[in-house]
């Protein structure tokens, strides 16, 4: 049938174009695909960070630290390793003073008997008689540890001073490293404030020695002795992740180390949560120190740090908030 002009021809009726209703759908499927996808990876990336922080904070990855010298009781190796049992630590680093020198054997035994692992050692800051006499103990008792050795200095004022000083240090701490390779041990270096207290010259120590051969060598990072590195905290840690050891907690308020407060416990400060967060959000896996370090009861100290680090991790997790903590061993009228 024709159609005439200024006609409508109800019978002649226009093919209708469906190309964007088509096009509309595959885009909502895909839309809707990526969603799915993005959900199934929250999902992961949240089961993964709860894993993460259940085995990075569980009990059996925690060393005990700062509780030999430091501890109001003045415990036996033997009441030592019995508290640190009873409390459901599993490693430990010892620190001592030179009155503990005629029990270094006795409290090995008593390590072993209460099943705590020797994660480290507090080393001498060179390799004299008594850093011989700890490595031939080692050595006899077949113990493979950590030997923790620190340092300090002033701030290089050139290049040159600062590369004859990184040459410097790295022969002291490579001759304990040498040393402590015969006994199947490795040397971490400890920051204590100073020169040798900043992360990117233990850095620059560690790679001058790799460059020899010497590989045994690492770090254990303290957050009471960085209360001036906070800032840069995040920046230093993914510096430090491929040697970082151990690294220590404490409870951090912003220049508490001048303000009386370099020692807190975790949970007390205002800092420390942040903190945790970013290890966590680094992807850094290691071993974490809870530490005593002050003249309390040990003991009271590490539960009150257990206690602070529960809460801490609980409120990451965006778990139900529960009270603050209180400690038994500090009050904020208290100096450290």
């Amino acid at each position: 049938m024709l159609s005439l002009p200024g006609r409508v021809d109800r019978h002649v009726i226009a093919p209708l174009d469906h190309a964007p209703i088509a096009v509309m759908k595959k885009s909502m499927c895909q839309v809707f695909l990526c969603f799915l996808i993005a959900l199934a990876s929250s999902g992961t990336t949240r089961a993964q960070n709860v894993g993460r922080v259940e085995t990075l904070f569980a009990k059996t990855n925690l060393v005990a630290w700062c509780i030999v010298p430091f501890d109001a009781k003045k415990r036996t190796p033997e009441q030592r390793a019995q508290m640190m049992e009873r409390l459901g630590f599993k490693n430990f680093t010892y620190d001592y003073r030179v009155e503990h020198i005629p029990t270094f054997d006795t409290e090995m035994d008593s390590l072993k008997k209460h099943g705590i692992q020797l994660t480290a050692w507090w080393f001498p800051t060179v390799l004299n008689d008594e850093g011989r006499g700890i490595l031939e103990l080692l050595g006899r008792r077949k113990i493979q540890t950590q030997l923790w050795v620190t340092g300090g200095g002033k701030p290089t004022t050139s290049a040159g001073e600062q590369d004859e000083r990184v040459a410097a240090e790295a022969e002291r701490v490579g001759r304990i490293a040498e040393a402590a390779s015969q006994i199947g041990s490795r040397v971490a270096l400890y920051n204590h404030g100073g020169w040798f207290g900043e992360p990117t010259n233990q850095i620059a120590i560690i790679e001058h020695l790799r460059k020899s051969g010497t590989t045994n060598i690492g770090i254990v990072y303290n957050l009471h002795h960085g209360h001036d590195q906070m800032d840069q905290f995040p920046d230093l840690l993914r510096q430090m992740k491929p040697y970082l050891w151990v690294l220590n907690l404490n409870g951090m308020v912003k220049n508490g180390d001048r303000e009386n407060k370099k020692i807190l416990p975790i949970g007390q400060g205002n800092l420390e949560s942040k903190l945790i967060g970013q290890i966590l959000e680094s992807g850094w896996f290691g071993q974490i120190g809870i530490l005593n370090h002050t003249d309390e009861d040990a003991e009271a100290r590490l539960l009150d740090n257990l206690d602070g680090l529960n809460w801490v991790v609980s409120g990451l997790e965006n778990k139900s908030p529960k009270p603050r903590p209180v400690p038994r061993s500090w009050t904020d009228k208290k100096v450290y």
